[in-house]
């Protein structure tokens, strides 16, 4: 008997090799055949759905490559039948980025961890150590060195944690100064990097390789000043700082004098409560996540409102407590949709 287990197991494992496999950005089940843009026509559209990230089910096995009855049935003799792990898929998804190679990253407070979606290698990977030995707590910021290195913010552990381009902790940063560390960007001139302290009310610079060099702002409400700030976003030599508690997002100068502000503090569609995730599409139009009212927010570089998307509840186009946002040189838009679980993608349509 143990033989002839042992001859169903070798045949199994060694002549049903797992299919080859694609990432697909509209999982089973979600809105694929929906084309949806925003504003609503008539209007010309500026945005479009472009599909979502939950985990595992954004991969699925090639087009017309499925395994054969007999190797199921083997499969299921060598006792590799379904598996009764749970999926790997997205829990509470805080922000992300999308490196030099595409791959999207995303950081995730619920698992807690790095989720690796690499479309290329057709990959899904989960990163969860922040140190030699020490796992991951609370992710939130994240980003990309030139040299492939990626840079977490574990507001838990209170340090950045600088991992390999494959995920291997490598060493960290500010253990000694940070408090509470959320947001991070870097500047690709410079080098430095940003950091969002938000229980003190400011921002912390290093320089690449981990130095404190600065502290930008204090608690208070003028200009170049902190309540709670917590996303960071860089562009075409600004920071952009959302100041959560202030109910507005800051624009700064990299030496941190003020530039600019955008957001009103109010109740109405357009008006800041609770702000989190900031970006920049392609042509400098500023999106903001109102985590509170569960919108995306748009401006344009002036800081006039232009549209909102958004709601409360799982639809397509309604969100439910998102957190971050960031966006690539394909002009997708990326939504930390936290309490669905769930990325949602938009594309930005040039006029």
């Amino acid at each position: 008997m143990n033989r002839l287990f042992a001859m169903f197991a070798t045949v199994t494992l060694t002549g049903c090799a797992a299919a080859p496999q694609v990432m697909h950005y509209y999982p089973t089940g979600t809105d694929s055949e929906i084309q949806v843009s925003w504003p609503a026509k008539p209007a010309e559209p500026k945005l479009e759905y472009a599909g979502q990230l939950l985990g595992e089910s954004n991969f699925s096995s090639e087009e017309g490559v499925e395994e054969s009855k007999g190797t199921r049935f083997l499969r299921w003799i060598a006792g590799l039948g379904q598996s009764r792990a749970a999926p790997r898929q997205l829990i509470r998804p805080q922000t992300g980025i999308v490196d030099a190679n595409g791959r999207i990253l995303v950081t995730d407070a619920g698992i807690p961890g790095v989720m690796v979606f690499d479309e290329q290698a057709a990959k899904l990977t989960i990163w969860r150590d922040a140190a030699t030995n020490q796992a991951f707590v609370s992710p939130i910021g994240i980003a990309t060195t030139k040299d492939g290195k990626i840079l977490v913010a574990d507001s838990a552990l209170g340090f950045i944690a600088v991992l390999s381009s494959d995920g291997r902790p490598l060493s960290r940063i500010g253990s000694d100064v940070l408090s509470r560390p959320t947001g991070i960007a870097l500047d690709p001139e410079t080098d430095r990097i940003f950091v969002a302290d938000t229980p003190e009310d400011n921002i912390k610079v290093f320089t690449s390789d981990g130095d404190f060099i600065t502290t930008l702002g204090k608690s208070g409400t003028a200009p170049g000043e902190f309540n709670g700030p917590t996303h960071l976003n860089f562009d075409h030599g600004r920071l952009y700082v959302t100041d959560t508690l202030n109910a507005r997002v800051q624009v700064l100068a990299v030496d941190g004098t003020p530039v600019s502000s955008l957001g009103d503090r109010g109740l109405y569609v357009g008006n800041l409560v609770r702000p989190k995730g900031v970006t920049t599409d392609t042509d400098g139009n500023v999106y903001i996540v109102e985590s509170y009212f569960d919108h995306l927010l748009i401006f344009d570089m002036t800081g006039q409102f232009l549209l909102p998307i958004g709601g409360s509840g799982s639809a397509l186009g309604q969100f439910f407590l998102p957190a971050g946002a960031w966006s690539d040189q394909h002009g997708r838009i990326f939504i930390a949709d936290m309490f669905n679980g769930r990325i949602v993608i938009l594309r930005y349509l040039r006029s």
